[in-house]
């Protein structure tokens, strides 16, 4: 994503920020695939390899952007939207500055 990209689907929270994903459980790979629609409503977009059963999905998004943002599996859970391929996860202890910093280095295909 190239810097001057809004990030609208980043959010401030208390305990670091939140982000809002769409994901797409039982691709080919696991990776950012780009942006799901626009303004307040954005999502990022990630293909995950898991399928969507017995919270396997959710299980490889956690471990996903725990490595992405190099925080602990601990430090990053699913607030809501944990039966719907649109969720908000929060990242627990990484500032929006931080993850914008993250986010905006990632290439997307």
């Amino acid at each position: 994503m190239s810097p001057d990209f809004p990030l609208s689907f980043l959010r401030d929270h208390p305990d670091g920020c939140s982000l809002a994903v769409r994901v797409q459980p039982g691709a080919k790979r696991t990776a950012i695939t780009g942006v799901h629609s626009e303004g307040a409503e954005s999502r990022l977009k990630i293909a995950l390899q898991a399928p969507p059963i017995e919270g396997r999905a959710n299980d490889a998004l956690i471990a996903f952007l725990a490595g992405l943002f190099s925080a602990p599996k601990t430090s990053v859970g699913v607030l809501s939207g944990e039966l719907s391929r649109s969720k908000v996860v929060l990242l627990n202890g990484v500032t929006r500055a931080q993850a914008e910093a993250v986010l905006s280095s990632v290439a997307l295909p």
